[in-house]
């Protein structure tokens, strides 16, 4: 009998598991009355000393500032902080420094306006939610700067010359929704486009011909969410393939015999958090009834699924080869009078079907295995950095209100991983990634507009 060949990536994987069982094992070994809390003050110093100052070494990051606005406001947010008043100018001053005279968001002051950026930056401003951090963002001129990205296949460039991807698909959709700007023009193509990248495992790539991946599949999702053409999608392929993402370490990998990486807790997570919202469709795909479960998602998690569910649950290439999916050649199918408040009606819409991912296993990966003393990172062996640290708990965001079943419902204890006080933290809107709260600030704010 041929022998197994260890490859690298193998060899890797093992190292991984191995790391993260000592920590298991350390961790069940302890009394059981003794809880693994969320370092909330620790984390909350972390994220304020970076926001004031950053080292010499950050230069590398000089064309993604406010990405680290974001990524450290955003998490300082999902942990029930705030920050005080002068920071608070400080950061909407120097974003404004970033806002291009023509439209969009640069890296930095003066440079270019890229769309990543301007995402970044207006989910910033957004994250802070008082009227003067809402009122500098140029509605008129973003707007502007949008249709110049505009492509001819329908997607859009992330700057003048730049690449054409689903990124920049969803970064683009994003900003118009949340700032209630989008419109047919906009749209036109998105859907075809982001059609195009969805790969044969099921998962979209950043562009036609790419591996599926998980950044990528969460920002296709999101946009043909916004845009009504979820539809389009192959929906239980796409399940197929994100719930065979998350490890055997609790967390999710982005890709295919990739190694676990703290960060997918969101990209990953929040996909099969859509998912949980889409049953309709997915229904509808699979040739299933539409008639929701009477089964709540505050039963007990021991209580047994629905026959739908279960057939969900067990979507497979036989079942995608027998359900009616999309026809060929099909239209753009968004209506621009339905998509004003796609994001309002979406994250308005009661959940009655269970997760799709093992929300408790993530939330344990991510407190027991990414979270250090101030900070997350990656998987263990890896250094904290801001990033990790807002998709981390963008992640246990999403795992731990992923068995609540209306918007602004809080989770029940039994679905919080640790001490339910300490460790819980705000909601997202799923679609966007800023807290939930803040979301409904800002379309107040802009419907008055």
């Amino acid at each position: 009998m041929e022998s197994r060949r260890v490859t690298k990536t193998l060899e890797d994987q093992w190292m991984v598991e191995h790391q993260v069982r000592e920590i298991y094992d350390f961790f069940y070994s302890i009394p059981p009355n003794s809880h693994l809390e969320l370092q909330r003050d620790k984390h909350f110093d972390y994220l304020t000393r970076g926001l004031r100052k950053l080292g010499p070494s950050f230069s590398v990051l000089d064309a993604n500032r406010p990405w680290l606005c974001y990524w450290i406001l955003h998490s300082i947010a999902l942990l029930g902080e705030s920050i005080d008043a002068k920071l608070e100018n400080d950061a909407i001053d120097f974003l404004s420094r970033c806002q291009d005279k023509d439209g969009g968001y640069g890296g930095g002051p003066g440079q270019m306006p890229h769309l990543a950026t301007t995402y970044a930056a207006v989910n910033s401003l957004i994250t802070l939610g008082c009227p003067k951090a809402l009122s500098s963002i140029n509605r008129e001129k973003l707007y502007a700067f949008l249709l110049r990205m505009k492509d001819t296949s329908g997607g859009f460039r992330m700057h003048d010359g730049g690449e054409v991807d689903v990124r920049a698909c969803y970064t683009a959709i994003s900003v118009a929704s949340i700032l209630k700007i989008v419109d047919d023009e906009l749209i036109n193509g998105v859907g075809n486009y982001i059609l195009s990248c969805q790969t044969y495992e099921g998962g979209i790539a950043g562009e036609p011909g790419s591996e599926a991946h998980g950044g990528y599949t969460f920002c296709g999702l999101a946009a043909m969410i916004l845009i009504n053409e979820t539809n389009r999608l192959d929906l239980p392929r796409l399940i197929d393939w994100v719930v065979f993402r998350q490890g055997v370490e609790g967390g999710f990998q982005g890709r295919t015999n990739k190694l676990v990486d703290g960060c997918y807790s969101f990209w990953q997570g929040a996909v099969a958090f859509l998912i949980q919202r889409l049953k309709s469709i997915v229904h509808e795909q699979l040739g299933l009834s539409n008639e929701l479960s009477t089964e709540s998602a505050d039963d007990s998690s021991e209580s047994e699924l629905s026959d739908e569910e279960e057939h969900l649950e067990g979507t497979s290439s036989h079942v995608q080869k027998t359900c009616p999916l999309r026809q060929e050649g099909q239209e753009n199918a968004s209506d621009p009078t339905k998509i004003a408040d796609t994001g309002y009606d979406f994250v308005n819409r009661r959940i009655a079907m269970r997760p799709v991912f093992d929300s408790f296993y993530l939330q344990q990966y991510v407190l027991l295995c990414s979270q250090i003393d101030g900070g997350f990172r990656d998987k263990p062996g890896k250094g904290r950095d801001h990033y990790h640290t807002c998709y981390c708990l963008s992640g246990l965001s999403i795992a731990q209100y992923s068995w609540t079943n209306e918007a602004d419902a809080p989770p029940l204890p039994k679905d919080v991983f640790g001490p339910y006080s300490q460790n819980l933290l705000e909601q997202i809107h799923p679609l966007y990634n800023v807290v939930l709260d803040r979301y409904y600030e800002a379309r107040r704010f802009f419907s008055c507009l």
